[in-house]
């Protein structure tokens, strides 16, 4: 028999959890989406927005629940695929468990059947599956005709009566099935493959992310299904597993229908059955954690204390191992690949950071490694990878004082909490674990009451590194058994700011394959035979897929699906098979070549092998890898880009409480309108009907910088002898271990100077021609003090100079002369795309700190002619929050959140001054948008391209309190309602016949004076705080907004 008597006791036992949880998890979904539409009444923001918590936790839980539904024939499911629908453009991955119930008489009697479709609502693009004449039928359409790819190796009514794994999967034009038949008592495998490809034109999967439906075991009945799939519903049981990189399930459903889960309950699957090692497994997705509380009920702390755990991961940085006790912690991270151990028990002499410095042990190559961290004797710590020592430290002898240990991650209270400034970051881990071990006991993590979002397995897909985020210096290299001039395709994602670059370089003898951009174009070059795009705009920081072929006939280049084309001239080339393995590169080369290295984000790339089937690129099995990340893409959206297709400047930004400087040269000069002034102007103003005085305690003429990747200043002014004689003096104060304090360079970046933190260090670079000079600190200066540093490039030495005590020279020879960089200045961070080429990425991102008294050439410069995210440097406490200071400024959204004819916008204000701009949204057609207070109330305005109409609320209480009040504007068409705590009011304005959505810039806080029209009498800046912001429910993250103008502080609010 196969089960011994144990083992059916606890399938017994798993069949009852799985009834219980079908019948409460559809329940709850609907309860909490009821609580969630319902607009509060009274005055229980706090109690909302915790509820709201809870079901983007429940959602978040939902989409991991590896459970079954049955379906019977007339049941259909609209799941919530929860990923960006232009992720799926370029390549589509599914995965999914089926069972058929085989003994059904409907079945017999018309085995024809639908079981998904993904696409839009028109039936034009999308992906499905079905059940066709005794085969299982993968079906996709890019625009043009259907794609069928029959799987008739293995016919339907072979397969086994228990769980089989279908994968789908698209890159490109080309599309793939994999059907995996398990068996139950062994490891042993059947696997079936078969692929397809569309003939004519199309490429991409083009989802509109409005009107995209996602239908599993059948679809409602006013739903019309393509004719290649329009067929009975399922009869069987199926469970999602896969899309893209995301774990999905059918419990994270928007719509049910027809399913009864306690007359037909889910079948149960044996999870194990589908792992080589038959171990138990774990995935985290950033989001979720483990949770084991009172650890010494399964060992005790002792002389030898130990943990053990297995990762397995692609992506740089996550937190792995926390434990927490008031102000006392441990905490193993992995920061930038390597690991990262730092610890409090209570220390006089502070924490204790123990850190893989010789980079011993890299973690994130998507390998298991096994981590072992041994606490001997109370007083050192020992750091085991791989059963390899990789370092030991000694503390002070103090037992370890913790109950309860998080695993993957933490709640965000605690991330950001007082522990975050000891942390090497606040990410949660993605990828795999197993084996978690407290003194060489088991914990099974999912059994754990505290878990949350965590599930069982360890998906293949999910552990791929398809992307990859490259410098300016940096490229992977791979080598492949083909000849790129005989029969090849190739395709591949890329997203940049930069006009030029190499994506791609291969070469036989001195032929030269590249595909680079050239001012904006795209331009293949196949052995001096140029295809260039016709279009310039390819740097816009949005994603475009490029695809080249090459046949005896012709070389063709189509990007986002339009095609350019030229006859090859070489044909006697062509056929010919190549004798040896080739190298080829993304991202750049190290060779010679006319285009400098690429910057940006290469992904999904494929193309044609004679050694293996067309398959999505794993860049993580590449040789070569230099100075590449393989996780996250920080190319941003170019905020200018953003305003001007509207003929707007973003760069100057009118009508804010107190003039704030633009780029007009004659005011640079004018100390009136510099920050320093304006601090003696502003500081002690109190709004009369204000309990908060108008501006917070402040360091005097310091400035706070960080909360985005660019917060900055920008200064026009460089001295003329500054190629002769560089010297610059700053006082900074951070507690960041990465950060650009100061950059100047030439339009090509090619001269350049820098000076920036990275890992807790000051970092003093410059060129000398093509050398790179580095001057660099042997201490940390991240304590959260203020030190005074001097930097200087003279004609033949750079010297660091810090606290006057410690010198740091380095001699240089150079053409002083050849030595010049161009306007801006850049202090506190860079503008998009600027440093990459010449700083590591960390370090390019901006300081976050607060920086003072800025000389140059010993004079002091006060004046920025731009400023983003930057306000005076705070002293007292702080909370979180975002922050609009007296000096002006504002917040635009990335593009996608829009405010169209049907929305609900909620977020929470403590304001400073009792009139002030708090949302503003402006179409290219006159119609707008605009939420502002005036006095104390709270007004909304509208033009919806008929007439103006508007509706206030007033409290009877101030709404200056000093306190957090909760505002809520919700539009359906003409009808507008504003809540403010528990003060309702709405009005009905004149209905648009002939309106549509515009997607617009939103602005927070305030908005250039030129998109504001004579009617708004409101024109000043919000002055105070505002936090918890969604709009449609969804949060809205300020530090990943499009553009922060002006002085702004994202995340951290000033609390008196």
């Amino acid at each position: 028999q196969y089960y011994k008597e144990e083992e059916k006791q606890a399938v017994t036992s798993f069949l009852t959890a799985v009834k219980k949880l079908t019948e409460v998890f559809p329940q709850l979904l609907d309860n909490l989406r009821r609580v969630e539409q319902k607009a509060p009444a009274n005055n229980i923001s706090s109690s909302i927005q915790r509820i709201r918590e809870l079901i983007a936790q429940t959602r978040s839980v939902a989409s991991k629940v590896q459970v079954s539904m049955m379906f019977g024939g007339q049941s259909a499911i609209e799941v919530n695929p929860k990923i960006n629908v232009e992720e799926l453009k370029s390549f589509t991955s599914m995965s999914l468990y089926i069972k058929l119930q085989k003994d059904n008489p409907q079945l017999a009697a018309s085995p024809d059947r639908f079981i998904l479709y993904l696409g839009n609502q028109n039936a034009k693009n999308y992906i499905g599956l079905a059940i066709k004449n005794d085969n299982l039928v993968y079906i996709y359409n890019l625009g043009g005709q259907d794609v069928e790819i029959p799987l008739d190796a293995k016919p339907v009514s072979t397969w086994p009566s228990y769980f089989s794994i279908i994968k789908i999967e698209r890159i490109g034009r080309h599309g793939k099935m994999f059907l995996t038949v398990p068996s139950l008592s062994s490891t042993a495998e059947e696997k079936f493959i078969k692929k397809g490809e569309v003939l004519g034109p199309g490429s991409l999967l083009n989802l509109e992310p409005e009107n995209t439906v996602f239908y599993v075991g059948g679809v409602p009945p006013d739903f019309k299904l393509p004719p290649s799939l329009n067929l009975p519903g399922f009869i069987g049981c199926l469970e999602l597993a896969t899309l893209n990189d995301d774990v999905i399930s059918l419990y994270n459903f928007k719509h049910v229908y027809n399913i009864d889960t306690t007359t037909s309950p889910p079948c149960a699957r044996n999870k194990l059955a589908f792992t080589q090692s038959r171990a138990v497994s774990y995935f985290f997705d950033g989001s979720g954690y483990a949770l084991a509380r009172n650890i010494e009920r399964r060992g005790r702390f002792s002389q030898v204390t130990r943990f053990d755990i297995e990762v397995r991961t692609p992506t740089d940085n996550g937190l792995i191992l926390l434990m927490i006790n008031g102000s006392m912690f441990f905490s193993l991270e992995m920061h930038n690949g390597f690991l990262y151990l730092r610890y409090d028990f209570g220390f006089s002499t502070g924490p204790v950071l123990l850190e893989d410095s010789m980079k011993k042990a890299q973690i994130n190559d998507a390998k298991f490694h096994e981590i072992s961290i041994i606490y001997h004797n109370s007083k050192k710590m020992i750091l085991v990878v791989d059963r390899r020592h990789i370092k030991s430290v000694d503390n002070e002898r103090t037992a370890m004082p913790f109950t309860d240990i998080y695993i993957g991650g933490a709640p965000a209270e605690i991330l950001h909490s007082s522990i975050s400034s000891h942390l090497a970051g606040s990410i949660g881990f993605k990828g795999c674990m197993k084996g978690f071990q407290f003194q060489k006991k088991d914990f099974n993590l999912l059994e754990e009451p505290g878990t949350l979002g965590i599930s069982y397995g360890c998906p293949e897909d999910s552990l791929m590194s398809r992307k990859a985020y490259f410098n300016g210096e940096s490229f992977i290299a791979s080598s492949q058994k083909a000849s790129l001039f005989s029969e090849f395709e190739g395709g591949f994602n890329f997203r940049t700011l930069q006009p030029n670059g190499l994506l791609f370089y291969y070469s036989e003898g001195s032929d030269v394959l590249s595909i680079s951009m050239d001012r904006g174009a795209v331009v293949l070059n196949a052995s001096g035979t140029k295809i260039q795009s016709p279009d310039r705009n390819y740097n816009d920081g949005k994603t475009h897929f490029i695809i080249t072929s090459v046949t005896p006939e012709r070389y063709e280049l189509t990007v986002d699906d339009k095609k350019q084309s030229k006859k090859n001239p070489a044909k006697d080339r062509a056929g010919k098979s190549p004798d040896s393995v080739r190298k080829f590169y993304f991202g750049g080369s190290p060779l010679r070549t006319q285009q400098a290295n690429f910057t940006g984000c290469i992904s999904n790339a494929y193309f044609t092998r004679l050694d293996r089937e067309v398959e999505v690129e794993d860049f993580q099995q590449y040789s070569e890898k230099v100075q590449t990340s393989l996780y996250g893409c920080p190319v941003e959206s170019p905020p200018v880009a953003l305003l001007h297709k509207k003929g707007k400047n973003s760069s100057k930004a009118k009508g804010n409480r107190n003039k704030k400087v633009g780029r007009d040269k004659d005011k640079i000069s004018q100390p009136s309108t510099g920050l320093k002034k304006l601090y003696q102007e502003v500081n002690m103003q109190r709004d009369p009907q204000c309990h908060l005085p108008m501006n917070p305690k402040a360091t005097e003429h310091a400035y706070q910088f960080g909360g985005t990747a660019n917060s900055r200043q920008e200064f026009d002014l460089i001295p003329k002898d500054f190629s002769e004689r560089a010297q610059f003096s700053i006082s900074l104060k951070t507690h960041s271990s990465h950060g650009m304090i100061f950059y100047v360079s030439d339009q090509k970046e090619t001269n350049f100077m820098a000076l920036f933190v990275a890992h807790g260090r000051l970092i003093f670079m410059f060129n000398a021609g093509h050398q790179k000079i580095r001057i660099k600190s042997q201490e940390k200066y991240n304590d959260g003090l203020w030190h005074n540093v001097i930097f200087i490039r003279g004609k033949n030495i750079g010297r660091l100079i810090i606290d006057g005590l410690r010198v740091l020279e380095e001699p240089f020879s150079g053409n002083v002369n050849t030595w010049q960089v161009t306007e801006p200045l850049y202090i506190g961070g860079v503008a998009p795309g600027k440093a990459v080429k010449n700083i590591q990425i960390n370090s390019v991102y901006s300081f976050s700190g607060c920086l003072s008294n800025l000389q140059l050439n010993g004079r002091s410069i006060t004046s920025a002619s731009q400023t983003f995210s930057v306000t005076p440097c705070f002293e007292g406490p702080s909370e979180a929050g975002t922050y609009f200071s007296s000096e002006g400024g504002y917040v635009v959204l990335d593009e996608s959140f829009s405010l169209g004819l049907k929305f609900e916008v909620v977020f929470e204000i403590r304001p400073r001054s009792s009139s002030g701009i708090l949302l503003h949204g402006h179409s290219v057609n006159g119609e707008y948008l605009n939420m502002h207070m005036r006095n104390g109330q709270v007004t909304v305005k509208l033009n919806n391209g008929i007439r103006d109409f508007s509706t206030s609320v007033t409290l009877k209480q101030s709404l200056c309190d000093g306190r957090w009040h909760r505002i809520a504007v919700i539009r359906d068409a003409n009808v507008v309602q504003l809540d403010v705590d528990s003060e309702v009011n709405h009005v009905v304005g004149p209905l648009n016949p002939k309106a549509i959505d515009h997607r617009e810039p939103v602005f927070i806080g305030g908005v250039p004076e030129s998109l504001l029209t004579s009617s708004l009498t409101t024109r000043t800046s919000f002055i105070g705080c505002i936090r918890n912001f969604m709009i449609d429910e969804k949060p809205v993250s300020f530090s990943k907004a499009a553009l922060v103008s002006g002085a702004v502080s994202i995340n951290t609010c000033p609390a008196a």
